[in-house]
């Protein structure tokens, strides 16, 4: 699992230098959700405030997150990609769909399908406790 992760946060810095594989993980939140406060980021991922609030920072600053007033409560601020952010979200995703199908190329049909059922089971609802 260490190298899964060390493998995964390398690709991250090298699809786009300025952004960590948190900031990667926030922005497909985001548009998998259309906008979220900051607040519901920090408690779906376990993460403290401020930690979660120095990775907006950076993103607004990178002009890929911009803040919008929620429409139903205008005290609430909600948090929505850009569409610079949408960009190099798709491109992201090209980039490692293509890095995914390099990498399993020479696997037999039957050890992906169990490679599949394996990722199904570890994402699971009710497997976040790590």
């Amino acid at each position: 699992m260490t190298v899964f992760a060390r493998r995964a946060r390398a690709s991250a810095g090298r699809l786009h230098p300025e952004l960590s594989l948190v900031s990667y993980t926030l922005l497909g939140h985001l548009e998998e959700r259309d906008g979220c406060r900051a607040t519901d980021l920090a408690a779906h991922y376990a993460l403290d405030k401020s930690t979660v609030s120095r990775q907006v920072a950076a993103l607004e600053r990178a002009a890929l997150v911009e803040r919008r007033v929620d429409p139903d409560d205008h005290r609430v601020q909600v948090l929505h990609l850009t569409d610079t952010g949408r960009e190099i979200l798709a491109q992201v995703t090209v980039s490692r769909r293509a890095a995914f199908k390099e990498r399993l190329a020479d696997w037999p049909e039957e050890d992906l399908v169990r490679f599949a059922g394996y990722l199904v089971r570890y994402n699971a609802p009710g497997t976040d406790s790590l």
